[in-house]
């Protein structure tokens, strides 16, 4: 049996000439937050931050396969193996799902190893329908041996661990027709010596995203953006694709015109909802990773569905691009947001980079935000009638 031991905290290190510092993540300055229950009874949105400990040696390999970067872990010395993770989750059937991979998703993934593949594998294979014909993803090489097999690199141990949070959940009932979106960042900076992840010149950023929670990166080049996530619905192309290769057709359109997997789910892959995994709903998260160079990012952004179903991407990055720090460019996004007329539990993370506060040229969905505001004031009255 392997014994794991978490190494994860609530504070990253940095290098600093008196040696090495800790800065607290929870600081407004660092990760800034904001989320509202909107008109909801209950909170379905979660969030969660961590600086992780993980195998330098994989970090090196991850960052060689994804960038053809051949970093070396001996540049950083002791600070090698630290990596920063920030997930935001949305509930949906309440609120266990989400509450749970907020406490334990970030400990899951530090604690995953190869090891675990093999019988994990099993296990996904009892599932049944969809996961008979399932061949192991990114956990292909170490589903039927483990020796002389390379070690994890980070799109597998995220797999790995998405697929552990179900199958601890299998022993809970209320995760039978309860679940959760997720998507997961992770923060990986290059620098020798030792750099915060918000001053980075050379940082690897991954993701790893199951369902409509969003992540979006911020360029200082006039505030582009560049999204990290695509929505996991049914009658998203690759979704699409892979449920139809796999289980043919199950998709219905409501009155709405919304689409509902099985008729009775938006998003095709989540945490949770165990009694449709067989139909294909998985939580074989989709993984993307870019290497972030120089200070020509200036933030990342992770919002729930409450946001993101309410601005578009430019909105959601142009809101953060003037706040005197994070916690307040998160404020803003939230603020516009409910101004709107936003009812559902609505979440925002702003995440800083090198380029923070040097964002070039113009705000462009200032003028598109003044008339939807103005355009909103009518119909929020309306509402009230």
């Amino acid at each position: 049996m392997r014994i794991l031991r978490r190494c994860y905290h609530d504070y990253v290190r940095a290098s600093a000439p008196g040696g090495v510092v800790r800065i607290p993540l929870n600081s407004p300055k660092v990760i800034g937050v904001a989320n509202s229950r909107g008109t909801r009874g209950h909170q379905e949105d979660f969030y969660s931050f961590a600086a992780l400990s993980l195998d330098p040696h994989e970090l090196r390999l991850s960052v060689k396969k994804a960038h053809g970067i051949d970093w070396d872990p001996a540049s950083v010395g002791g600070l090698a193996k630290q990596a920063v993770f920030v997930g935001i989750y949305d509930g949906h059937g309440g609120s266990a799902v989400a509450q749970y991979l907020r406490q334990e998703l970030h400990g899951l993934i530090e604690s995953a190893h190869k090891s675990m593949v093999p019988e994990m594998y099993a296990w996904i294979q009892e599932l049944g329908g969809y996961f008979k014909r399932f061949k192991g993803g990114a956990l292909a090489p170490w589903i039927h041996a483990v020796d002389d097999t390379p070690s994890l690199d980070l799109e597998s141990r995220l797999t790995l661990a998405f697929f552990d949070v179900d199958r601890h959940l299998s022993a809970d009932g209320t995760a039978q027709s309860c679940g959760a979106t997720a998507s997961v960042a992770i923060l990986h900076p290059l620098d020798a010596p030792a750099s915060p992840f918000f001053s980075s010149q050379k940082m690897a950023f991954t993701v790893a995203h199951c369902g409509d929670t969003r992540v979006l990166l911020c360029s200082t080049d006039g505030g582009k953006v560049f999204p990290m996530t695509e929505t996991h619905h049914a009658d998203a192309r690759v979704e699409s694709i892979r449920l139809r290769r796999m289980m043919g057709s199950s998709l219905i359109t409501d009155s709405f015109g919304e689409s509902r997997w099985m008729g009775a789910l938006a998003n095709t892959r989540c945490l949770g909802d165990l009694r449709y995994k067989k139909f294909g709903v998985t939580p074989e998260p989709e993984v993307r990773t870019k290497l972030l160079e120089g200070e020509a990012w200036a933030y990342a952004v992770l919002v729930s569905d409450g946001i993101s179903s309410m601005l578009s991407d430019g909105e959601i990055c142009d809101l953060a691009r003037n706040a005197a720090n994070p916690k307040a460019a998160a404020e803003n996004i939230l603020a516009f947001a409910e101004e709107l007329g936003g009812e559902d539990n609505a979440t925002a993370l702003v995440v800083p980079l090198a380029g923070w506060g040097k964002i070039q040229g113009p705000d462009a969905t200032e003028a598109l935000r003044a008339y939807r505001r103005q355009q909103a004031v009518g119909s929020e009255r309306q509402r009230r009638m």
